[in-house]
C-alpha cells in the first residue's frame, strides 16, 4: 500500500535473523546492476532444496505476518531462508525486482496490475490482507452519504489507494470526477484540510482517519475498504522463473503466511507488538490501523482466489486502476496470479 502510512526506523530490531536491511544497504543493490542481471536468488539448487528467498518489504502492517514469521522461527521451521528487505517505496521495489535482486515482493493488487501491464514477470501467489476500515472517505454534518458528494470538494492522494476508493465510491454513486471538485493532496494532510474546513470531504486511511475522528466529533465515514471488498488489498507475488524453479520454495513461503497469520488469531497481542516494534510504531497506537486490517490465512486464499477475488476483486481493481489513470491499458487477469499454492 501507500509508502507513507506510517513512520518508521529502519533499524535491525533486536533478535531479528535478517529483517530491515538499511537503507545504505537497499541502495547498494541498483548500484550493482540493472536489466539483465541475473536473478542469483531464484537460482534452484541442485539438491532439489528449498532455494533463498530475498523478498521486498515496506513498514506497512498489512505485510506484518512476515515479521511474526521470521520473529518465531517459522521461516527456520519450514527450511526457509528469507532476506526480508526494507525498501522505502513501490519503486525501489520495482527496481529490485526487475533487477533480479529480489525475486518477491509485497504489493497492493493494483501495484501487481501496473507492473504486469509493464510487462515484469510476475504471479500474484497468495492474498495477504484486505483493507476494511483502516482506508476512509470522511465528511463533516453536511455529507450524509456518497449520493450527496455531487458538486463538493474531495480532498485524496493522486494514484494511491486513496484513489481508488474514491473511484469506486463515485461510480457506486453514478458519478465521475467530473461532478466533484477534486483536490489532490497527501493522504496525510487529508484530514486536517477537512477538519479546517478547507474541504467537504477527505478520504485518508490509519491511523490518520482515527486521529482525525478524535479530533473531530462531527466527521463520518461515508464510505470504507468494507464497501468495497478487496479494492484496497496486498498481495505476495513472485517471479515467474522462481515458480518455475523451485514451486515447493514459493509454497514453504506461503506456508509460511499461513502460520503466522495462525498465530496472530492465537496471540494477537503478542503478534501485534512484534509487529508494531518492526514498523517502528506503538502497538497501542495502531490499535485502529489493526482493527481495520483483515488478514489472509490459507483457507480464505482458498475460497478467495475461486470465487470473489477472481471474479469480482481483480475487475473491481482494474477499472478503479483505469479511470484513475493508473492503468492504460487492460490487463490480462488470468495471468496475473497463480493460485495452486493456495489450492484446497
Amino acid at each position: 500500500m501507500n509508502t507513507t502510512r506510517l513512520a518508521h526506523r529502519t533499524g535491525m530490531r533486536p533478535g531479528a535473523r535478517r529483517l530491515a536491511i538499511a537503507a545504505t544497504a537497499a541502495a547498494a543493490l541498483f548500484l550493482t546492476g540493472c536489466a539483465g542481471a541475473d536473478s542469483g536468488p531464484s537460482d534452484a539448487d541442485e539438491d532439489g532444496s528449498l532455494v533463498p528467498v530475498s523478498m521486498g518489504i515496506q513498514p506497512w502492517i498489512g505485510y506484518g505476518q512476515w515479521y511474526v514469521a521470521d520473529e518465531q522461527g517459522i521461516f527456520d521451521d519450514l527450511g526457509l531462508d528469507v532476506e526480508t528487505v526494507l525498501l522505502n517505496t513501490d519503486a525501489d521495489k520495482t527496481s529490485a525486482f526487475v533487477s533480479g535482486q529480489i525475486n518477491a515482493v509485497n504489493l497492493a493488487t493494483h501495484t501487481a496490475m501496473m507492473l504486469r501491464e509493464q510487462g515484469v514477470q510476475l504471479k500474484i501467489v497468495a492474498i495477504e490482507d484486505y483493507s476494511t476500515t483502516a482506508d476512509a472517505m470522511l465528511s463533516g454534518p453536511g455529507v450524509s452519504s456518497i449520493d450527496d458528494l455531487a458538486g463538493k470538494s474531495i480532498a485524496y492522494e493522486q494514484g494511491a489507494t486513496s484513489d481508488l476508493l474514491l473511484q469506486a465510491a463515485l461510480e457506486e454513486a453514478g458519478l465521475t470526477m467530473d461532478d466533484i471538485t477534486p483536490v489532490p493532496m497527501a493522504a496525510s494532510d487529508a484530514a486536517a484540510a477537512l477538519i479546517s474546513d478547507q474541504v467537504d470531504v477527505a478520504i485518508t486511511y490509519e491511523p490518520y482517519i482515527t486521529t482525525a475522528m478524535q479530533e473531530d466529533a462531527n466527521l463520518t465515514s461515508l464510505y470504507d475498504g468494507s464497501d468495497a471488498p478487496g479494492l484496497i488489498s496486498d498481495v505476495l507475488a513472485v517471479s515467474e522463473e522462481l515458480i518455475a524453479d523451485s514451486p515447493e520454495t514459493v509454497q514453504a513461503l506461503v506456508d509460511a503466511w499461513d502460520q503466522a497469520v495462525d498465530s496472530y488469531n492465537d496471540d494477537p497481542d503478542a503478534a501485534r507488538t512484534i509487529i508494531a516494534e518492526a514498523v517502528g510504531e506503538d502497538a497501542e497506537a495502531l490499535a485502529s490501523a489493526f482493527d481495520g486490517v483483515e488478514y489472509f490465512d490459507l483457507a480464505a486464499n482458498t475460497e478467495a482466489f475461486s470465487g470473489a477475488y477472481v471474479n469480482d476483486v481483480l475487475p473491481l481493481a482494474e477499472s478503479a486502476a483505469t479511470v484513475a489513470g493508473l492503468l492504460s491499458e487492460p490487463v490480462d487477469l488470468d495471468e496475473l496470479y497463480d493460485s495452486q499454492f493456495v489450492a484446497d
